[in-house]
This record gives structure tokens, C-alpha cells and sequence, in this order.
């Protein structure tokens, strides 16, 4: 067989095999591992109330203990926007420095982390939702410090879906 019929008969093989054995559900499942990774796992709904509630349904757990940027991202519905809690305090327009009076759902900031920062949501009651409270995500309430819990409180920004 010359070079350009065997290349004809491999194709033609090659078509019949995809018409036999359309795409299986292993080769969907790939795409969908490939795109997931890039996706926000378990997200809030971009809502403040969402925001609370994506804390609350994840009240004791530390799977997220030294990342509370990516917890508050994912608690609104995104992730990846900024690289540190004080990325996002820099870059965050309509900074609220010192005040402790944050609405419901705000983002609330500390001057801690070894240059990180630290950030939670208000609970608009003089207290927050964050990671980092006794290693695990929890709710500090003002009887319980308020936003002194942490010591170097910075601010709050407004409540919003996070981005650049």
C-alpha cells in the first residue's frame, strides 16, 4: 500500500470509531474536571444575605483557615479577584477607615497576617463572620470584642461582589 492510502485508510478508521463510540461520558467528565477547577466551590450568591449565609453554613469548619480573602470572594459568588486581604483594602474604592459601624454584609479589615491582612463580612450588629476565629470559620459577636477580636482593625469597604 503506497503512503497516501494507508493516511486515507487510518482516517477512515479514525471516522468510523467516533461514529461508533460517540464521546463517552469519561471525556465529558475531563472537560468538566478541567473547567471546575477554575470555578468557585460552593458560592454564595452574590447577595449580602448570601454572604452571611454561605458563613453560617460553614460555621466551625477550617478548611479555609489562612485564606479569608478567598472565603469572602466565595462568600459573594467569586474567587481570585484579590491576592490578599490587604490587596483588597488597597485596591477597594470608598474605604471606611477606622469606623466601626459597618453595614450588614461590608467588608471589615484587619492589620494582621505577617503583611496579608486579615477580612470578614459585618454582620451589620457589631460583629463579623471570618475565618481565624479559634482556627476555624466562626462569628464573633460584639459581646464577644466586636471588631477589637483581632486587635488593628483597619476599616470596612462596602458590601459588594469583589472586584478589581
Amino acid at each position: 500500500m503506497s503512503r497516501t492510502v494507508k493516511s486515507l485508510a487510518v482516517a477512515a478508521l479514525a471516522a468510523a470509531a467516533l461514529t461508533l463510540v460517540p464521546l463517552t461520558s469519561e471525556a465529558a467528565t475531563t472537560t468538566e474536571a478541567a473547567t471546575s477547577d477554575l470555578s468557585v466551590l460552593s458560592a454564595g450568591d452574590g447577595t449580602v444575605s448570601g454572604a452571611i449565609e454561605w458563613f453560617q453554613n460553614r460555621n466551625g469548619s477550617s478548611a479555609y483557615e489562612g485564606m479569608c480573602e478567598k472565603a469572602v470572594e466565595n462568600a459573594y459568588g467569586t474567587t481570585g479577584v484579590w491576592s490578599s486581604a490587604n490587596a483588597h483594602w488597597n485596591g477597594a474604592s470608598s474605604r471606611h477607615a477606622g469606623d466601626r459601624n459597618p453595614p450588614r454584609g461590608a467588608f471589615v479589615y484587619w492589620a494582621i497576617g505577617g503583611g496579608y491582612g486579615h477580612v470578614g463580612i459585618s454582620d451589620g450588629a457589631g460583629g463579623f463572620w471570618s475565618t481565624s476565629v479559634n482556627n476555624k470559620i466562626g462569628h464573633v459577636t460584639k459581646a464577644m470584642g466586636g471588631y477589637g477580636y483581632f486587635g488593628s482593625y483597619r476599616g470596612w469597604t462596602p458590601a459588594a461582589v469583589p472586584s478589581k
